[in-house]
């Protein structure tokens, strides 16, 4: 038993919920390879750290000797998970999901090992359920109890529409866990919902319910919400290690201990330690640096978490430019607003003239005070804020 609390301790780190830790100390007392099924939808081509929580714990389960499924939703993506949302999402074409699907595959063996990992695609058995199937799923659930959800509850509540197939979502995701003979399923803590949907089919399939290990959401780097890439606060595991550096040394020093618990490899008490440090007097960015290191020798190397640390001191304490950076050349005279914009280092031109009224906006290390300034034949470095940098000739 000793063993097994072990364990037990080791799963449950960062971890929300587990339902139930019971059903979850009888499975591992079985002593086999659980089926430890996670599902990504391939919305979006890109995976950021706030995807990574979970694929951390997926990764760990892997460590222990489980059976590791990675599902990848390419039938529920074109369906559309409403999980947190206001409003019903627009569902994607089968060629946007499969070209996103590709990169997920590529990108999640960054942390999990290849030669552990089943990869599996839920349109294999959702694709044969055909119109009799789908009514016989959705028999299993009522529309109250749909509406316990908490975003459809809201939704009702505020008369915004909630279309029928947001409804057969979570019943996907269930069904899901039959096909698989899921042991345990891992979800954000938006999941939640649709785990218990997983459980419930197993228990009217015959099978022992999954056990549903929630995880908190990843706060990106607003420090305020989600993680998300609508929002533009996230950090892609692809992202170049000197962006990874740079955004990670820009959140608060009390978000860094939540990143620490949910994004490190280190041992809880090496954490405490560390907590204990700065309680003590040690600059708190220190400890980031740590961070940014360790996550960017994960996603990269141990060399280049270096390279990216010494590239940042450069930088940003000594006040040098990059040694890489993004070039650009334009023909004929344009505003220094439209420059910017053009070189994707502001979003618009409304942006640029308010970045060069904050005093964010340099050439050549200079200043910039005028934001209706043109520009014309040159060539020379461009910065808005402390990360955006580019290289741009007009001819």
């Amino acid at each position: 038993m000793t063993d097994i609390n072990v364990v037990l301790a080791e799963l449950k780190r960062g971890v929300d919920e587990v339902l139930s830790e019971q059903d979850l100390i009888e499975k591992l007392k079985e002593n086999r390879p659980l089926k430890i099924k996670l599902g990504a939808d391939p919305t979006a081509p890109d995976i950021h750290l706030g995807h990574t929580v979970v694929l951390n714990k997926l990764r760990q389960f892997q460590q222990f000797g489980h059976e590791v499924i990675f599902l990848i939703g390419d039938f529920t993506g074109m369906v559309g998970d409403p999980s947190g949302k206001n409003a019903t999402r627009p569902p994607l074409s089968r060629e946007d999901v499969l070209r996103n699907a590709e990169t997920y595959k590529q990108q999640i063996f960054k942390i999990l090992d290849p030669q552990k990992t089943r990869v599996v695609f839920n349109s294999e058995w959702l694709g044969k359920l055909g119109t009799e199937g789908m009514i016989r799923l959705a028999s299993n659930y009522t529309v109250a109890r749909m509406l316990e959800r908490d975003d459809f509850k809201k939704r009702f509540a505020n008369n915004q529409p909630i279309a029928i197939h947001e409804f057969i979502y979570p019943l996907l995701q269930g069904y899901d866990s039959v096909a698989l003979e899921a042991d345990v399923e891992l979800g954000g803590t938006d999941q939640k919902f649709n785990l218990l949907v997983g459980r419930e089919l197993q228990k009217s399939s015959g099978q022992k319910p999954q056990v549903a290990i929630t995880l908190p959401l990843l706060v990106g780097l607003d420090g305020e919400k989600k993680m998300s890439k609508s929002l533009g606060n996230y950090i892609g595991v692809t992202d170049a290690p000197s962006d990874m550096f740079g955004k990670i040394m820009s959140i608060s020093d009390e978000l860094m201990w939540d990143w620490y618990n949910l994004l490190s490899f280190r041992p809880l008490t090496e954490i405490a330690q560390l907590k204990a440090d700065v309680e003590n007097g040690r600059n708190p960015r220190d400890i980031k640096i740590l961070l940014a290191k360790e996550i960017i020798a994960r996603f990269h190397s141990a060399e280049e978490a270096d390279h990216a640390e010494q590239e940042f001191i450069n930088r940003f304490q000594k006040g040098a430019m990059p040694d890489e950076m993004p070039e650009f050349t334009f023909t004929g005279e344009m505003g220094l607003a439209n420059l910017l914009k053009e070189a994707g280092l502001v979003g618009s031109t409304s942006e640029a003239i308010r970045m060069v009224q904050q005093g964010g906006v340099k050439i050549d290390g200079e200043k910039v005070e005028n934001a209706k300034l043109t520009i014309s034949a040159s060539t020379a470095v461009y910065q808005v804020g402390k990360r955006k940098f580019a290289r741009i000739t007009v001819k």
